[in-house]
């Protein structure tokens, strides 16, 4: 005689049966904000394969065939779709490049917001006294910085002490520092909030009584049960810091035009403007606003699906 046993389900079922995945199935905005998001992630990061030139390669720039229009315009150069900016550089394959450039600085500064401002968070709403009131004092000062003033003086600072080069050279990373530092405290009052209305439920106390140490109920047993408003603020973050690179691009204080981000891009174009070339700057400046624009409504939606009460599906 055989008994039958019941199969636990599978990660993949689980989701299957989610209310996430039943909402995002009625929502066409979050599917087709998610759908292009995806495009222009891909695109990105398949620059080297999907752009005709690389704009880094000094080789394959021709001065003579700067500021050239995009095809559906008179005096357009078929080898050149969307033109050509003022260096006479491709601008499919920059704005390829530098898509992928500004969604290196936003994943980047978003880990490292996360990584500070949830540890700051936890240990700020579960250990209380003291040590909450240091961080949150820690965390208003930060938000008296703007993120521009902070790359102001870390600009400064670096730049004085090894050098415009090297502040060039390594422009990514200094962007995500600069972007990460400042804008931390964002997480560490969200998940704070969540550490509070969680650290005083039975779970919490019965991890206490099992002698487990304040460190790995925070990050074992708190820490999950907080995920949902970190994923909802991550992707608000994310946007947050793409427009943040391409502001600080745009006074300069961001990429080098040798090494262009979307920011950069419409940098290098306003100029260009007046003189008619206004495809430099209005085709990349388009670019970041979908970019940004389908993050944002993925974030509202992920926002109300993991709230149900404001859920409208």
């Amino acid at each position: 005689m055989t008994m039958k046993t019941n199969k636990a389900p599978s990660r993949l079922e689980r989701f299957r049966d989610s209310f996430v995945w039943y909402s995002f199935k009625r929502d066409r905005t979050a599917q087709l904000c998610l759908a292009v998001f995806l495009c222009l992630v891909m695109a990105a990061f398949a620059a080297p394969l999907l752009a005709p030139t690389d704009p880094y390669d000094l080789r394959q720039i021709d001065i003579m065939a700067s500021e050239l229009p995009p095809f559906w315009i008179d005096g357009a150069d078929e080898q050149y779709s969307l033109g050509t900016d003022a260096q006479g550089r491709d601008l499919w394959s920059i704005i390829l490049y530098g898509t992928r450039v500004s969604l290196l600085i936003g994943f980047g500064a978003v880990i490292l917001q996360a990584l500070l401002g949830v540890t700051f968070g936890l240990m700020a709403g579960y250990l209380g006294g003291r040590v909450d009131a240091f961080l949150m004092r820690l965390a208003d000062i930060q938000l008296s910085f703007s993120t521009l003033m902070v790359a102001i003086v870390v600009g400064a600072v670096v730049k004085a002490t090894l050098g415009g080069a090297f502040y060039s050279q390594y422009a990514v990373l200094m962007l995500v520092l600069i972007i990460g530092l400042a804008e931390w405290p964002q997480y560490a009052r969200t998940v704070r909030a969540s550490v509070l209305a969680e650290k005083g439920k039975e779970y919490v106390d019965a991890a206490r009584v099992m002698g487990l140490r304040s460190k790995r109920i925070m990050f074992r047993h708190v820490l999950p049960n907080t995920l949902s408003p970190i994923f909802v603020i991550s992707t608000v973050q994310i946007a947050n810091a793409i427009i943040s690179e391409a502001a600080l691009s745009f006074l300069g204080l961001g990429m080098p035009e040798t090494h262009p981000s979307l920011g950069s891009l419409i940098k290098a174009g306003f100029d260009y403007i007046q003189s008619g070339s206004w495809w430099i700057t209005l085709i990349p400046g388009a670019v970041l606003v979908v970019l940004v624009l389908s993050i944002n409504l993925l974030g509202d939606w992920l926002r109300d699906v993991m709230n149900p009460r404001l859920y409208k599906g």
